[in-house]
Formats: structure tokens, sequence, C-alpha cells
């Protein structure tokens, strides 16, 4: 699957790369931890920190995750869950209503490079068998080729073989087109740092707000039952 004409998606702003990996963690443990998902704040927080099956691996806040969230449901990518025994609001991802349906294995494999970053095919397949098993080896390629020929826009893309690279390597394209490959192989943790457009500061602190207020009440509240 050497050529590939689709275009990338032009109608949808490419993501941050924290966005990404929020995303990117969001569909990795809806396949892995189904019994905790929707997921918390502090369990995205975890998620995208985690030190395994991550490249880079992020050292990122609790706010910065907040923001990264924004920006995914200005895209719609992102929706609040809050059940009727929820206690705390928990986040689910939406991509197959912006992206239209994928299949699951194409749906791992997307994950996998959202949160590990560019990999070879064969690698690519052998990572995201830990969340959905895959088609053999013969047929992974028409995984591929279905994420790279998407109706709507391509969704990765194979790179050139670069020199002292034994097999060219696949990448998303939900944070646009890729400047080059990053060459990964770090050993220290990356720290994102994100400026806020205003309009987002301004609802971050009306919820931390509105958040402080519901947390008096329920406090008042226990206090008069006896709690």
């Amino acid at each position: 699957m050497d050529s590939v004409t689709q275009g990338p998606i032009t109608d949808i702003t490419p993501l941050s790369s924290l966005a990404a990996r929020v995303l990117g963690c969001l569909i990795e443990k809806e396949f892995a931890t189904p019994d905790i998902y929707p997921l918390t704040l502090n369990a995205l927080v975890n998620a995208c920190n985690q030190k395994s099956n991550r490249e880079p691996v992020m050292d990122v806040t609790s706010r910065e995750v907040e923001a990264a969230i924004e920006e995914l449901r200005q895209q719609r990518l992102v929706v609040m869950f809050s059940g009727a025994d929820a206690r705390v609001a928990k986040y689910r991802q939406k991509l197959d209503e912006v992206y239209h349906p994928l299949e699951p294995a194409g749906r791992a494999v997307l994950g996998e490079l959202l949160v590990r970053g560019p990999q070879t095919a064969a690698g690519l397949r052998a990572n995201a068998e830990r969340l959905y098993p895959m088609p053999p080896t013969t047929e992974f390629d028409l995984v591929l080729a279905e994420l790279a020929r998407r109706p709507a826009g391509a969704l990765v893309r194979k790179l050139p073989r670069q020199p002292g690279q034994k097999e060219a390597r696949w990448v998303q394209l939900l944070t646009g087109e890729p400047a080059s490959e990053p060459t990964g192989g770090g050993a220290e943790p990356v720290t994102v740092t994100m400026t806020l457009p205003p309009e987002v500061e301004r609802r971050l602190s009306a919820l931390e707000t509105e958040v402080g207020q519901l947390r008096t009440e329920l406090a008042e509240l226990r206090k008069s039952l006896g709690e």
C-alpha cells in the first residue's frame, strides 16, 4: 500500500499534540478498560502521563488536560458524560460521529498512533492487538488502506522510508500534515505548555467557580443529613 491518493481532512482544525493524546487515551481506555469508561478528568491526566505505551512520555497538569478537552469538545470529538449515579464529570470520545463510523480494528489502530506516534505496519499491528484482535498480517494492510482512504479524508498516511530504516512508518493526520518524522527514543518526559485563548480561560474559570459552589452545597447537604 505504497501510494495513497486521498488527502487529509481539510475542514477540521488540526489538533494540538495534547488534544491528540487525550483523544488517543479515550480510544485506548474504551477498549482496554471498559469498566471505568467514560473517564474522569483525573483518570485522563493519569492516562496522558502514563509511561508505558506512550511516545513521547508527557508530564501534563489537570488544567492543561481540561484545555485539551475543551479543544476536542469544540470539534465535537469529545462529550461530557454525567449519568444519574455519576458524582463527577466523565468524558467519552465521539470519533465515529465526526469522521464516520470506523471498524473497531481501525479505531484501535488510530488510537495507537495517537498515543504512541509513527510506527511500522508490523509494530502497529502488534501494539494495536492489545486493544482489539487484529486481522492476519496478510490482511492488515487493508485496515491501514481503509484509514488512508476515508470518504471525508485520510486519517493516516504512510511516510517515506527514512535513511537507516528498514521499513516505512505510518502516521496519524489528526494533528495535520507531519513536518518530519519524530526521531523518538528520548528518555526525558515532554512537558506541554499551553496558552489558552481568552474565551477558554473564561469558561474554565466559570466552571471552576460552579464546581466550588456545588461542592459547598453538597457539604452543607451532607451536614444537614448528619453524614
